[in-house]
């Protein structure tokens, strides 16, 4: 069992930057992929990116490519998403999710594990 909690979110303009944080406590956090996704009103739940266990290799979704990093602090037990040039379409609330497999997944459905999800509104 694994608790997910993120923070970070707010307002902020468009052209700003914002740095999520995902804190992560129970079973050892390093054997978990660990993704963020975001859903806005109306719409489905989409893949923003993944980092693999060890940190190593990270992918992201087109739409948050060269603007959105993920990293991660296995020694701390969170995963972080940093998000600079944002835009008014990234307005969301933003989840972090654990997935046991060893490949990482761009899939809602293969997570096992979420957090409440954090607010994230840019203004034009």
């Amino acid at each position: 069992q694994v608790q997910l909690v993120e923070s970070g979110g707010g307002l902020v303009q468009a052209g700003g930057s914002l740095r999520l944080s995902c804190a992560a406590s129970g079973r050892a956090f390093s054997s978990y992929c660990m993704g963020w996704f975001r859903q806005a009103p109306g719409k489905e739940r989409e893949f923003v990116g993944v980092i693999s266990r060890g940190g190593g290799n990270a992918y992201y979704a087109n739409s948050v490519k060269g603007r959105f990093t993920i990293s991660r602090d296995n020694a701390k037990n969170t995963v972080y998403l940093q998000m600079n040039s944002l835009k008014p379409e990234d307005t969301a609330v933003y989840y972090c999710a654990a997935d046991q497999a060893i490949l990482v997944s761009t899939t809602v459905r293969e997570y096992d594990y979420w957090g409440q999800g954090t607010q994230v509104t840019v203004s034009s």
